[in-house]
């Protein structure tokens, strides 16, 4: 990758210091990077959402280890970013892998409390009217509760996406991809060069933003019904 060096005399010179011709030669490397962030993202959401979902289902079904998988998750969600990346490059080397598995557990305490919480608000009377009409548990929890917790369960996504999002930047100093590399390049060069670090910086928070809003208006296709609660 060429890169445009922005010197001390750049100032001086009259030199701007976002430079466009820059990203104009380096827009594939852009899309690439760019592309490795969505990807690890996607499949840290992904993979920690079907996890989530089944500690909480196996939290409302023996409420004694809610506490239990709450303190786990919370364990995992302290550990250090780079802590954790480093601990695992022994095993599966500077891979996709490597930096999926500490992304997908930090989202874990987010999301097992929200879907809990959002399963525990549905109304009683919703609950007994689905049992008199025959519904067995399992029924009730994919059909009815479930459902009915998607806006709670949209809010948890909305965090733990925008979180990972923050997070993915630092799997680049494992030279693992993501926009976060653009970062180090621009720091670790003998001259600093704050159009890579402009890039990195503007792009993964507006990747942040446009997930966050994606989310927010599928909770208001899937779950239109939480629009009109909020109205009254």
């Amino acid at each position: 990758m060429h890169v445009t060096a922005v010197t001390p005399l750049a100032a001086d010179s009259g030199l701007p210091i976002f430079q466009w011709k820059w990203v104009d030669r380096n827009a594939d490397d852009i899309v690439q990077r760019l592309g490795e962030h969505v990807s690890l993202t996607a499949a840290a959401l992904g993979v920690g959402l079907v996890v989530s979902i089944g500690l909480a289902v196996l939290s409302l079904r023996f409420r004694w280890s809610y506490g239990f998988i709450l303190s786990a998750a919370g364990a995992l969600y302290v550990i250090p970013s780079l802590g954790a990346f480093a601990v695992l490059v022994p095993f599966f080397g500077l891979t996709f892998l490597t930096a999926m598995i500490p992304l997908a557990t930090y989202t874990l305490l987010i999301l097992v409390r929200n879907i809990v919480t959002g399963v525990d608000q549905v109304p009683n009377e919703v609950r007994e009217a689905a049992v008199g009409m025959g519904y067995t548990r399992t029924r009730l929890l994919w059909q009815i509760e479930l459902p009915l917790a998607l806006p709670v369960v949209i809010a948890g996504l909305r965090v733990a996406a925008v979180t990972t999002i923050g997070l993915v930047t630092v799997t680049s100093m494992l030279g693992l991809g993501g926009l976060g590399y653009f970062i180090r390049a621009g720091i670790q060069t003998a001259t600093p060069n704050p159009t890579e670090i402009i890039v990195g910086v503007v792009l993964s928070v507006a990747l942040a933003v446009v997930v966050d809003l994606l989310l927010w208006l599928s909770e208001r296709l899937l779950a239109p019904w939480a629009r009109k609660v909020r109205a009254r």
